[in-house]
């Protein structure tokens, strides 16, 4: 694999850990600015749709630019969102800082996607997707517990201070590492066009149900280990640290069976996803399985992310950047979806192990859709050799057969 995209793992390491040291934090942040646990994980809806609409509105305005500028200008951008956020003494400015942050988000992974795709062989683009993902999962094993720990013992703020120097460090990983790519970049109207194929919205579906499951139970994992499994919230650490190595194991098989069926691993995955969420309503109850169920939960949650993106870049091939962007915004639409659905359950009396009766449903809601997809690709597919079949018979010339 080419050194670059470790360049763009270590700014997917910095994008990661910001994204999710949130639900660590989450009892620290409600009690200093004074808020209620289902509005603290509101700051994770919040920067989920900042990501939605920064995700394709950026990918557009710089869509003629090279890559690596873009990424550049990107980085940038995250960098000053996250000195918002460690300067934040008051809810809605840690809010704005999230969401400054997550404008670059979206973007960032959409055209690092393209950029890590066209790095390999062919036959090696999921994986090398999935390598720069690794950043995130790997965020999730260290960057996670160590911000989650760091900001238990030194307040929330300096886990975002960290988080900034984290950023330009991937700032100057891209700068030095990442090689010059054009754009290849059409104008608006083709690329929108690529949106008018029904196979485009099927797989951004699949995305935003698949991880709207994932975020409605991961969202309040601290409050569910600590009131209902029983741990303390020093202990929430060493959890992340179990989720995260569940996640780079998961993100790594995801790829490598997506290398091989992407559709055949979507559908495989979002029904060991919604299984293990049902299993954690029960196993939420018990400190060893409870510690079981999220290794497995982290696994099959990120096991989704290469198949996913890969699906999405295989059905908007005239405009990949455009359409993986996308696909991120879809991603966190499930994230905040997701978390306020679960925070809605919780608020409503229906204890902290809800959110994963919701996960559930919202993992087989993807794996419907999925399966349509699926029918409905066959049923194009027939019907195209049917026409090409037609047409060679009557291209086909009468041979008069001698008596």
């Amino acid at each position: 694999m080419p050194v670059a995209l470790l360049a763009l793992a270590i700014s997917a390491f910095a994008i990661g850990t910001t994204e999710f040291v949130i639900m660590g934090l989450l009892p620290e942040v409600a009690t200093d600015l004074g808020v209620s646990i289902p509005s603290a994980g509101l700051l994770i809806s919040g920067y989920a749709l900042g990501v939605v609409v920064g995700a394709p509105l950026l990918t557009v305005l710089g869509g003629r630019l090279p890559r690596k500028k873009m990424l550049t200008a990107l980085m940038v951008l995250f960098i000053a969102g996250n000195l918002v956020s460690a300067l934040a003494d008051t809810y809605e400015v840690l809010m704005s800082g999230r969401v400054i942050a997550a404008l670059a988000h979206g973007a960032f992974f959409g055209v690092g996607s393209v950029v890590a795709a066209d790095l390999v062989a062919p036959q090696r683009k999921a994986s090398a997707i999935a390598l720069m993902f690794t950043g995130l999962t790997v965020a999730n094993v260290l960057g996670v517990p160590m911000g989650t720990a760091l900001g238990q013992a030194l307040g929330w703020q300096s886990t975002f201070w960290a988080v900034t120097g984290l950023g330009v460090l991937g700032l100057l990983g891209i700068l030095f590492l990442v090689p010059r790519q054009e754009s290849h970049g059409s104008d608006l109207r083709s690329e929108l066009g690529v949106f008018r194929n029904p196979q485009v919205w099927l797989a951004l579906l699949m995305t935003a149900f698949g991880f709207a499951g994932v975020f409605a139970s991961f969202t309040y994992i601290a409050p569910m280990m600590t009131e209902v499994a029983g741990f303390s919230s020093s202990a929430v650490t060493w959890l992340l640290v179990l989720f995260g190595v569940g996640l780079f194991a998961g993100n790594l098989l995801g790829g490598k069976a997506a290398d091989r069926s992407v559709m055949k691993s979507i559908v495989v995955i979002l029904i060991a996803l919604a299984a293990i969420l049902t299993a954690f309503v029960f196993t939420a109850h018990s400190m060893p399985l409870a510690a079981i169920t999220i290794v497995l939960f982290g696994a099959a949650g990120f096991a989704t992310v290469p198949p996913l993106q890969m699906r999405v870049m295989q059905t908007a091939a005239g405009a990949p950047a455009l359409a993986s962007a996308a696909n991120i915004a879809a991603f966190n639409l499930g994230n905040a979806g997701g978390a306020w659905l679960g925070g809605l359950a919780i608020g409503h009396g229906l204890g902290y192990t809800a959110p994963n009766w919701i996960g559930a449903l919202l993992a087989v809601a993807g794996l419907v859709v999925a399966v349509v997809s699926i029918v409905l690709q066959r049923r194009v597919s027939s019907g195209t050799a049917g026409k090409a079949s037609e047409a060679r018979q009557k291209g086909r010339k009468i041979v008069p057969v001698a008596n």
